[in-house]
């Protein structure tokens, strides 16, 4: 399944907003318009299901529902969020879930949330087969902390909709951290969205499949990397998980690393390409453009589009990004962009093709990147270099 429409109130930067996705999302906008937050809505739910998560720790995660709140949502106190999924784009949803909630109490219960209203909708009854609360159940404040999707004993009838969230995935890796020995510690265990973890989780894939994932990443680093030859996952004398590489020089046996040695754009290549293979559900991938050279990020969405398909198992990537380079690809459509405009009442989203200025520029010939990057620049940017900071 993918998810086929977002409908938002106060969540964040989006004050309202309604958006229809397809099979790859490129996310576009200026900076601190609400990129990361349009993906975060997605981790949302995925915190919610996931082991030791829940409602109130994920609202507690990001600073609380008065947090979370739209900063012009003005009397509207509620943040209600409105998920499709699909088995494909722009077709009827199979599964709707809806979840309102507000900010409760106060002291040592400030961030923590009210559910107003979680509702599941079913093609296949073709009706809403949960409404909470209703007047048939008898509910509190207390009952009304806690969501029916995440407990199994109340999600039985909707179960399709855990596992789909469950198994959403989120990796923007930070290089820095995938080096750091010490990281690997602080990371056992937990859920990490930085490459903290990655060996970890090359660490617990079966040994086959790691193996099939190593060769498919191997063939993309022989063609992106420099003088390189072979990439291995090993583990050292005290039971620890690393990547090793070997490099062709002058020495007949060549230059063995691990990654503590490698470059930023290689680690975010080798994460990139695990986060694509490792899964099938829907993926978020932040800005992964970064530290790549620019021939690299320009085949990146045809690269993307080629592994959705692999061995019929499709699998959604919502991406965001800055780049000029990944949005002149040939291959992206007028409706796999969405762009995002900031104003004094939220954020607004719209897809590509429903823009009058970018339709008329892609009329013209005018790649993606040339119809829609100059749009999310500051307008004044050019000031910048009047102003007087000596």
């Amino acid at each position: 399944m993918i998810i086929s429409k977002l409908i938002l109130q106060n969540w964040k930067n989006f004050q309202n907003a309604e958006i229809e996705l397809g099979n790859r999302v490129f996310v576009v906008g200026p900076n601190a318009s609400g990129k990361s937050n349009f993906l975060d809505v997605i981790r949302f739910l995925r915190d919610i299901v996931k082991q030791g998560g829940g409602l109130q720790s994920a609202v507690e995660d990001r600073g609380g529902a008065s947090k979370i709140r739209c900063l012009s949502a003005r009397n509207k106190t509620e943040v209600s969020i409105e998920v499709h999924l699909s088995e494909k784009a722009e077709v009827d949803p199979d599964w709707i879930y809806k979840l309102s909630f507000k900010h409760s109490g106060g002291g040592i219960f400030k961030n923590q949330a009210e559910i107003l209203n979680e509702k599941v909708w079913s093609k296949k009854e073709d009706k809403w087969i949960l409404q909470r609360p209703s007047k048939s159940v008898k509910e509190d404040s207390e009952t009304l902390k806690y969501t029916y999707l995440e407990h199994p004993t109340s999600n039985a009838k909707f179960r399709e909709i855990y596992r789909f969230f469950h198994d959403i995935q989120y990796l923007h890796v930070i290089p820095q951290l995938l080096r750091d020995a010490d990281s690997y510690f602080l990371s056992a265990g937990k859920e990490d969205y930085y490459g903290r973890n990655l060996l970890d989780r090359m660490a617990t894939t079966a040994g086959n499949t790691r193996n099939a994932f190593l060769k498919k990443i191997n063939e993309v680093l022989r063609v992106a990397v420099p003088q390189f030859e072979k990439l291995d996952f090993v583990k050292d004398d005290k039971g620890l998980p690393h990547l090793q590489l070997f490099h062709k020089n002058w020495r007949s046996k060549g230059v063995k690393q691990n990654e503590s040695q490698l470059s930023d754009g290689t680690l975010r290549l080798i994460g990139f390409m695990w986060a694509l293979l490792d899964g099938k559900e829907t993926i978020l991938l932040e800005e992964p453009e970064l530290h790549l050279h620019t021939e690299i990020v320009k085949h990146l969405p045809e690269f993307i589009s080629k592994i959705q398909r692999r061995k019929n198992v499709f699998r959604q990537v919502i991406l965001t990004t800055h780049s000029f380079d990944l949005l002149s690809s040939e291959g992206i459509g007028t409706d796999e962009v969405i762009v995002l405009n900031s104003t004094d009442e939220g954020t607004q989203i719209k897809r590509a093709n429903r823009l009058k200025d970018v339709k008329k520029y892609l009329e013209a010939g005018f790649s993606m990147a040339e119809a829609v990057i100059p749009r999310t620049k500051p307008k004044d940017i050019k000031r910048i270099l009047q102003l007087e900071l000596v």
